[in-house]
């Protein structure tokens, strides 16, 4: 951290309400796990949402808010039975969610069967009833449609 970033901190700790205030842990938590900061600021007592976006720029809550946009979403996934939503924005908030790992980063899963090796696998049973009748073995479903279930 370079001496004007630790200059403007120490600034900010001594004129911030919410540095100074008892339940600081949890405005900081609230905050992070996405809680609006209209109400926060109602909660805890503070003049409004800007001060808690000043002191989250000032001591570097914004990328742990951001890292965690999981909980954002099962914030609305949670009240899919409460309020009046559509199926598809449900469904998109949780497509979004399992897409999202624990650090917060968006993982696109992607999965490639090689036929190939499928067809090798099979005995010449298999092939043969493949070949005659266009009949697959059960077991080739299964594992096309998830490889990772491949023995």
């Amino acid at each position: 951290m370079d001496v004007d970033r630790m200059a403007n901190l120490g600034r900010h700790q001594r004129l911030c309400t919410i540095c100074k205030h008892e339940q600081r842990e949890e405005i900081d938590a609230a905050f992070v796990g996405w809680r609006s900061p209209e109400a926060i600021a109602d909660e805890f007592g503070l003049a409004d949402k800007r001060i808690i976006y000043r002191h989250a720029q000032a001591v570097g809550l914004m990328p742990k808010r951001q890292r965690n946009i999981r909980a954002a979403l099962e914030r609305i996934i949670e009240k899919a039975d409460s309020v009046e939503v559509t199926g598809s924005s449900v469904v998109a908030a949780i497509q979004a969610y399992s897409k999202i790992n624990a650090a917060g980063q968006w993982v696109d899963r992607s999965e490639q069967v090689n036929m190939n090796d499928l067809f090798d696998r099979m005995s010449g049973d298999e092939l043969e009833a493949y070949a005659s009748a266009g009949t697959l073995p059960r077991w080739f479903d299964v594992t096309a449609a998830s490889p990772e279930r491949a023995e």
